[in-house]
């Protein structure tokens, strides 16, 4: 069986001395609280999926990619194996909190994203898979 290669981003800041990450409140109540992240597309490097995902799913364009965080082959619920790729991102100048319709089409549009910080991470519970490296940006 072959995997989906699924590109995900913990964008962070410094907020009063204190690192937070990016997440999002999904409209569709059991899509849950999430990280911004999204599909390969093929002959696509990881990298540069990465910095598209985040425009288009958060409308930020100045971020700096620091480094990959891991790398893992995971069972989605419904059975495909997704090869995911998490990075690190650093951002310096984003709102508190925002309303965003991603760009990426699909079955995300028309879709409001709600955007907000955490800073630890047990501060909400992002859906299943999404904190899975949170351990290496809050230690």
């Amino acid at each position: 069986m072959s995997s989906i290669k699924k590109a995900y981003g913990y964008v962070t800041r410094i907020k009063n001395g204190k690192r937070q990450v990016l997440v999002f409140k999904h409209p569709i109540p059991e899509a849950g609280i999430q990280i911004p992240k999204g599909t390969v597309n093929d002959q696509e490097d990881t990298y540069y999926a990465v910095i598209r995902e985040i425009e288009e799913e958060t409308g930020l364009k100045d971020f700096v990619i620091e480094n990959l965080i891991a790398e893992d082959n995971w069972e989605n619920d419904d059975g495909a194996i997704h090869n995911r790729f998490f990075y690190k991102i650093n951002v310096s100048d984003a709102p508190d909190e925002w309303d965003y319709q991603p760009t990426g089409g699909g079955d995300e549009d028309g879709l409001t994203f709600h955007y907000f910080w955490i800073s630890s991470k047990d501060e909400v519970e992002l859906i299943r898979g999404h904190a899975d490296y949170l351990h290496h940006i809050f230690t």
